[in-house]
């Protein structure tokens, strides 16, 4: 059973989760959603459509390095710090194929008093990997939401 404590910091990564996603107009451009969220973790999801494909007929690396770096921010920040990137690395390890549901799904490795590291895995609806990511994050003053 969880305590009171993991329930208040639940509500906690909803209302930073809530308040980011209000502004985020690249998700909402790329079509993204959170679909999970919770102090250190995050999933976001994003189906692949026709404009998102390159010349070899399959989704962009970058759009998909952005689908995990998104899971990123928002996994960073469901603390309710300020946080951003501060550099990551991306291995493409297949593609994405239009109408492919990818899912990109951020854990914290590390959290420390400014700097964490977290990995994102991002899967395709049958649960093939197309990708892995670790980022670097840099806590600055400040929070996401009033408290």
């Amino acid at each position: 059973m969880k305590d009171d404590s993991y329930s208040e910091a639940q509500k906690l990564a909803e209302r930073v989760r809530d308040t980011m996603f209000a502004a985020d107009k690249a998700a909402h451009a790329l079509g993204m959603e959170v679909s999970a969220i919770s102090p250190g973790h995050a999933s976001v999801t994003m189906t692949v459509r026709e404009e998102m494909l390159n010349g070899f007929g399959i989704c962009q690396g970058g759009l998909i390095a952005t689908l995990a770096d998104m899971a990123f921010a928002y996994a960073c920040n469901s603390y309710n710090e300020l946080t951003v990137a501060s550099g990551f690395d991306v291995d493409l390890l297949g593609p994405g194929k239009l109408g492919d549901r990818l899912t990109a799904d951020g854990r914290v490795v590390s959290q420390g008093s400014r700097m964490g590291v977290y990995d994102i895995e991002v899967t395709n609806q049958n649960g093939d990997r197309i990708a892995v990511f670790r980022g670097r994050s840099y806590r600055m003053k400040g929070k996401q939401v009033a408290t």
